[in-house]
């Protein structure tokens, strides 16, 4: 009976080494959820031998390359990191908070993270969405200052005349139990080295199944791009190379 595929199939890739290329000896398998399409594509330079007449005498393979793409609806930190930046895994996140509103008194007021507050990402009126100015101290009206705590201190003529129409934005951190939440923490590492994993692909059809394994992968782009009324589909490309004992993978069929 013949082979059909059908379908975006399943990866999962196996980490094989981290940042610094150091070998991982129980690297944790990852696998990309929700994939939309991942494509694998095997190419070849080809060289030319050509005498006086318009076509050539001969043809000889020149170099190799496989790259790969893969696009998936649902990522986490540790696929990211292991497969891409191979750096250190951390539990709890920094998130934001988006136009909180404030509760003042006395011309202040203190934000609901306040305990975790990281940054400081603006302030505006509800009523217009004008932004305030941030400053050191001392603000006048249309103007804020606020504290490493998260406190937030405005005009009197401000809280006077809007009150309960101030909110706030900012980053804070999420508390590392209790949640899955992790972060990745991006220091400039040396060029050369990068993680490696190991990439298996298999479509399944009429119980029958494609397999491609590459022995020793490199992630060369991830990218994630917001589109207005859709999900949120990160594309990882990556290449592959030959292990150590000069092997690069398999395909296998069932026919």
């Amino acid at each position: 009976m013949a082979q059909y595929g059908f379908g975006s199939g399943v990866v999962f890739a196996v980490p094989l080494s981290n940042a610094q290329g150091n070998p991982l000896a129980n690297g944790t398998p990852v696998r990309f959820g929700v994939l939309q399409d991942v494509s694998v594509d095997f190419s070849f330079t080809n060289k030319e031998l050509h005498g006086q007449n318009q076509f050539p005498v001969a043809i000889g393979r020149g170099q190799g390359k496989i790259t790969g793409k893969a696009k998936f609806g649902q990522f986490n930190g540790a696929l990211v990191n292991s497969l891409f930046f191979g750096q250190t895994l951390a539990s709890g996140q920094s998130a934001i908070s988006d136009k909180e509103s404030l509760t003042i008194a006395s011309d202040s007021g203190t934000v609901a993270n306040s305990t975790t507050y990281e940054d400081d990402l603006g302030v505006v009126y509800a009523s217009s969405g004008l932004p305030l100015t941030r400053v050191a101290s001392a603000p006048a009206v249309g103007q804020y200052s606020v504290t490493p705590a998260g406190v937030y201190t405005f005009a009197a003529g401000d809280t006077g005349a809007v009150t309960g129409n101030i909110q706030v934005s900012y980053r804070y951190q999420t508390p590392a139990t209790g949640t899955l939440a992790t972060s990745v923490t991006l220091t400039n590492q040396l060029m050369g080295y990068a993680p490696t994993f190991r990439a298996e692909l298999y479509v399944p059809y009429a119980s029958k199944q494609l397999v491609i394994t590459l022995n020793q992968c490199i992630g060369s782009k991830l990218n994630f791009a917001t589109k207005l009324d859709d999900f949120l589909i990160p594309e990882f490309d990556f290449e592959a190379f030959s292990d150590a004992s000069n092997n690069i993978g398999s395909l296998n069929f069932a026919e």
